[in-house]
């Protein structure tokens, strides 16, 4: 009797065990980060660099995706945003609720971070920007689960503006006061915060602004802003586009005999070579375009070293995908630099300080991001303004840089400190659009 007793709590003893082992085991499989990612894969703004940031952050997503991070799984959910505002809202809120993602990232266009943001913030849940710019989404929002480490729009419209202020006399032959420049933009988030900075820019230079004009970005005809183009004769066009509002409005101005010295774009379609290119062919050479500068083309010999062998990873990964491009988009390193800061530095620091994935871990972790300039792949560095201040969740370190196309390649060539050649300004004369 004794040992049948004895023999029946040993087996439930061992029922027990079995039973504590499993959940811990299904505890222990539970351990995961799940992230929902939305990108433009199909319409205009595919084309216009949003693909590319995809390709970007895909390729370091899936890196963690073998090796996890601090004993969690990574598990990346793809949504496509069809280039429009209303279904990156729908997107992020089917991702968050229904596929229940502990987060979203990436996000391309500023027409839809503006919106999304504040429908993430009311959930109280965690929203990781990659790309788009405009001040908009932070300015006076007090956000406290929103943060990006991408340079904001003010700052590219700023930065060209400086660039051609410190070359007004030297390649222009003219005082600032009396450079003639013309500001336009598609009227969305995105080109109004540049145009802005654009603006602020010239007020602090003294140029001459002598149109200032925004056009929708679907707009199927733009020889009206091309006319007064014309009448204007500005020396210099700030021109911030998608595409393939660029393309059209190039060729209609290469058909109305457009004249100019320079032509300064701001990311977006200007940071496409390749769709450059394909709509303007040999016209393509001499633009200019301000961005975060190319993973590719950042000074290696500043920044951290460990970093190095993810650059040519990243490069390596994107030929397999898209083999032959002449020259490697700078949204492919936006995208995934600013992957990996999240990967490599706040993640692993929600896990292992503050206990986990949640909001509130993920949200603590980056505010406690400090990365000096030179330890990201874009060689700024990355500092979030905290709650309470005007741009709660932007990254103060950030900055973007003026690349000019020549010969296929792609040049820095502003602020001095980064600039690997110096300029051609104004357009040669015999070229297309030159005023010369």
């Amino acid at each position: 009797m004794r040992l049948r007793m004895a023999a029946r709590l040993v087996r439930g003893l061992l029922v027990a065990i079995a039973a504590t082992g499993l959940a811990m085991s299904a505890q222990a499989q539970e351990k995961k980060i799940k992230i929902g990612v939305i990108f433009d894969l199909t319409g205009p703004l595919a084309g216009g660099g949003s693909e590319l940031e995809y390709i970007g952050v895909k390729i370091i997503l899936d890196q963690y995706s073998k090796t996890g991070v601090e004993g969690y799984k990574v598990e990346a959910v793809y949504a496509d945003a069809q280039s429009k505002p209303d279904v990156a809202i729908n997107e992020s809120v089917r991702l968050l609720e229904q596929e229940k993602v502990d987060m979203v990232l990436g996000f391309f266009s500023s027409a839809q971070c503006v919106p999304v943001a504040a429908r993430v913030e009311q959930l109280k849940k965690f929203m990781w920007m990659t790309t788009c710019i405009s001040s908009a989404v932070f300015n006076d929002k007090n956000y406290r689960y929103v943060f990006r480490p991408q340079a904001s729009g003010d700052q590219f419209g700023m930065m060209t503006m400086d660039f051609i202020a410190q070359n007004a006399k030297e390649k222009f032959g003219k005082e600032p006061k009396d450079l003639r420049v013309a500001i336009i933009h598609e009227d969305g988030a995105y080109g109004v915060d540049v145009s802005k900075g654009n603006e602020a820019g010239a007020k602090k230079a003294g140029f001459n602004v002598v149109l200032k004009e925004g056009y929708s970005a679907t707009a199927p005809d733009l020889s009206a802003l091309v006319t007064k183009l014309k009448r204007a004769r500005p020396d210099v066009i700030f021109h911030t586009g998608y595409n393939p509002d660029i393309t059209l409005l190039l060729r209609q101005a290469r058909e109305q005999g457009l004249k100019f010295g320079a032509l300064m774009g701001h990311g977006a379609g200007y940071g496409v070579y390749e769709k450059l290119k394909e709509g303007l062919g040999a016209d393509a050479t001499y633009i200019f375009n301000t961005d975060p500068i190319s993973i590719w083309l950042a000074n290696q010999k500043t920044m951290d070293p460990k970093l190095a062998p993810v650059i040519k990873m990243v490069g390596e990964e994107f030929d397999k995908i898209k083999p032959g491009v002449a020259i490697r988009s700078a949204h492919v390193g936006i995208g995934a630099s600013n992957t990996y800061v999240f990967m490599n530095d706040v993640l692993p620091r929600a896990i292992k300080k503050y206990g986990g994935v949640d909001p509130d871990a993920l949200r603590k972790a980056s505010l406690d991001t400090d990365i000096p300039e030179g330890g990201t792949m874009l060689g700024f560095g990355v500092k979030f303004y905290g709650e309470g201040t005007p741009m709660a969740g932007q990254n103060e370190r950030s900055f973007p840089v003026v690349i000019q196309y020549l010969d296929g390649k792609s040049y820095v060539v502003w602020p001095k400190s980064q600039a690997q050649r110096e300029a051609v300004l104004p357009l040669p004369k015999g070229t297309t659009y030159s005023n010369q």
